[in-house]
């Protein structure tokens, strides 16, 4: 039996519950799982980590809370959470069932003084964080200690990227620490998560101060999902796979997300898809921010087929009736999958979810992979820097002084602000000198982790038995069994039937060449604190123009073809015919293009004079055939080429100020090459194999011109990203 007071606590829950889903009638009930949670948060005052799959009614359990806690005298409750598509949703919600919330992140900074004053006089229920804040020196000095004392329930949503054991791992997170050590004694703390295997879940407990305590409350629940039909339907080529998507996606039920591995990628198929017909809108992390809040609106009011969306979408967007989730190319991490597969089915009987795997998701897998946490001596010489400065830091000042993109340098800075060893302050990071010990072990381990996590998705891709009983298990599900709903359980539902002409206009899509090349227009800062002395704006007369390139590595058109052809390992040769056909179709729309010599246009540019390659000591044989093979189509003299200076092309860096401090006195132009510039007096293409960063077209562009080109057009075969 309940004690009097938690039956009325329970029936005061269950009128909030009613108010929250809209029920007029009252006749809504809490689960009781989930009362389990608002009970032990509530009347208990304890700390609780739920784990139950997406659709559980993890935020029904705060929000009911929250307005228990409330009518209590319990000050507001902040959530912690990753996406502003979710702090939207969550918005909305909370103002169904009565309850007043406020955000704080980085699209709504004009409003952050109104909320601290509607806070200050109690009048805010809910603050929505983003993890981000948490580690803004301004937020985490003046407005977090308040909100930690102020605080009546802290909960962390998507938990799972506290722990670097996970898939998701967040570093901005880990600032929970923080909060949590400041909270007053008998503040209740709520941390959810749909994605959590048992190692991530004992983690993330014992980080939260849950884990090994009398206090503790785990809930942890079945992740199977009744609406949930998975299948596999393997496609000779990337071609095969938009054609079947253009033919199919009106069958699919609803409407729902087609995902993509890269941005690329994405908005490759949705232009696809719009010109076959299909209602639907790329979103990428490179979507403004008004674009994204209008696809998600339109996907929730039905107004698209789908969003075709990297992971940007993965966590956060709530759209109990998601009909579909389809997945062109593999996620590296079946749990990863996992989560994004649970959007769909949440409010309707069945859902389908689909993998399209291709073969270029391994690659695409690696290159996220080399994004890991640096080797040892890379940290050590950052925290170095940072110790002998003797002021703050800032990341463009600190990045020319290291070997580590700005990104990976930021994240690695995050990690080593957790652990102590650097503190983010006004106007950067300094040292705290603090001791601090490289985690082998740990990072090895992690790095193994991925591997066995690929393995795993190349197995689910193949596996006869039940791919969710495979899904749960990989997640320690213990009441993980076959589904009977599943293609291997139940049946194929689909078949792998491509018409002719969408196959082939998938494939005249992707075998569309030609990619713009922006030409660099300014320098780094920091240059001359590494001796080099560049600054500013690079001048109109040295700059390059703009070029092209056939395809982007991260693309399933081009990309395909090019990624094994510029890989590592790839053996040199002459340039392949296909190829090369290609380089002078992209050559002669550029000629035509309305910046082009054979535009006819009364201010177009000069027709290009002559060609002129970069030295390579990885593909010299296939970057002097591609030269020589443009000169000879385009009737131009191969002019020479430029030379690296001693051993300096075995030199790589990371990021754009080491790769300049490496290409500083390099290059060089040969006489003979000087002479023929001279001599040839116009435009020249210069020929490369790739470019990532620009800087080495942008430092050949300035050598070449200062010894008499006019204008510089680079052409490169691919372009990275």
């Amino acid at each position: 039996m309940e004690h009097t007071s938690n039956a009325d606590l329970r029936a005061a829950a269950d009128t909030v519950l009613a108010r929250l889903v809209g029920d007029p009638t009252g006749a809504a009930r809490l689960r009781e799982d989930q009362w389990r949670a608002i009970e032990a948060l509530v009347a208990e005052k304890r700390r609780a980590l739920v784990v139950q799959r997406t659709g559980w009614g993890k935020s029904a359990v705060y929000f009911v809370a929250t307005s228990l806690l409330r009518a209590r005298g319990s000050g507001p409750t902040v959530i912690v959470s990753p996406l502003l598509a979710l702090m939207r949703n969550q918005v909305d919600a909370a103002a169904r069932a009565g309850i007043h919330a406020r955000t704080i992140n980085s699209a709504n900074t004009e409003e952050w003084e109104t909320v601290q004053e509607e806070i200050a006089a109690g009048a805010v229920d809910v603050l929505l964080v983003s993890p981000e804040r948490l580690n803004n020196p301004d937020f985490r000095d003046q407005v977090l200690p308040k909100l930690a004392a102020a605080t009546g329930l802290l909960v962390v949503d998507e938990a799972h990227c506290i722990s670097d054991w996970g898939h998701d791992f967040r570093p901005d997170y880990r600032r929970l620490r923080t909060m949590l050590a400041d909270l007053p004694t008998g503040v209740p703390v709520l941390a959810t998560t749909a994605t959590a295997n048992a190692r991530v879940t004992a983690d993330v407990a014992e980080q939260l101060g849950t884990g090994g305590t009398s206090d503790a409350l785990v809930l942890r629940g079945a992740l199977d999902r009744d609406s949930l039909s998975l299948g596999v339907l393997p496609l000779p080529d990337a071609a095969h796979r938009m054609a079947w998507l253009a033919d199919h996606l009106d069958e699919l039920p609803g409407s729902g997300i087609i995902y993509t591995l890269t941005v690329a990628a994405a908005e490759e198929v949705s232009a696809f898809l719009r010109q076959r017909g299909h209602t639907v809108a790329s979103y990428t992390g490179k979507t403004e921010n008004a674009d994204r809040q209008q696809a998600e609106d339109d996907l929730l009011g039905n107004k698209v087929k789908a969003l075709v969306a990297t992971s940007a979408l993965g966590m956060g967007f709530d759209k109990p009736d998601l009909g579909f989730v389809v997945h062109l190319g593999s996620p590296s991490s079946p749990i990863a999958y996992y989560q994004q597969v649970g959007r769909a089915g949440r409010g309707v009987e069945h859902a389908e979810v689909l993998l399209l795997p291709g073969k270029e998701d391994e690659a695409i897998w690696e290159y996220f992979a080399s994004l890991a946490f640096p080797p040892e001596d890379l940290v050590r010489r950052t925290i170095d820097v940072l110790a002998h400065a003797g002021r703050p830091m800032s990341l463009p000042a600190l990045e020319p002084l290291v070997e580590l993109r700005r990104s990976r340098l930021e994240t690695m800075l995050k990690v080593l602000d957790v652990d102590g060893a650097v503190r983010r302050v006004k106007g950067g990071w300094v040292a705290t000198g603090q001791p601090w010990t490289y985690d082998t072990d740990r990072y090895a381990w992690v790095a193994r982790q991925r591997k066995a996590e690929q393995q795993a998705m190349r197995e689910y891709a193949r596996t006869t038995d039940c791919r969710m009983e495979f899904l749960q298990r990989q997640l320690d599900d213990e009441g993980a069994k076959p589904c009977g709903r599943c293609d291997n359980c139940a049946g194929a539902r689909f078949v792998a039937d491509t018409s002719s002409g969408s196959v082939e206009a998938a494939r005249g899509d992707l075998g569309r060449a030609g990619v713009e090349v922006e030409p660099r227009r300014m320098w780094p800062t920091g240059l001359p604190a590494i001796g080099v002395e560049l600054k500013g704006r690079i001048p109109a007369a040295e700059q390059a123009a703009s070029g092209r390139a056939l395809g982007r590595l991260s693309d399933i058109g081009w990309g395909n073809r090019l990624r094994p052809m510029l890989a590592p390992t790839a053996p040199d040769g002459p340039v392949p015919d296909d190829v090369a056909k290609a380089v002078v179709g992209v050559l002669a729309d550029w000629a035509k293009g309305p910046d082009g010599w054979a535009s006819g246009a009364a201010d177009a540019r000069q027709r290009p004079v002559g060609v002129v390659t970069v030295a390579s000591r990885t593909r010299p044989r296939l970057v002097q055939s591609l030269g020589a093979r443009i000169a000879e189509v385009g009737r131009l003299p191969l002019l020479g080429s430029m030379e690296y200076a001693g051993d300096a092309a075995a030199v790589f860096r990371s990021n754009s100020a080491q790769r300049l401090k490496a290409l500083d006195g390099a290059l060089t132009v040969p006489p003979a090459l000087a002479a023929a510039l001279a001599e040839a007096r116009g435009p020249v293409l210069l020929v490369d194999d790739f470019t990532e960063t620009g800087w080495t077209l942008a430092v050949a562009a300035r050598m070449l011109r200062r010894a008499g080109a006019q204008e510089v057009l680079p052409l490169v075969l691919a372009v990275q990203g």
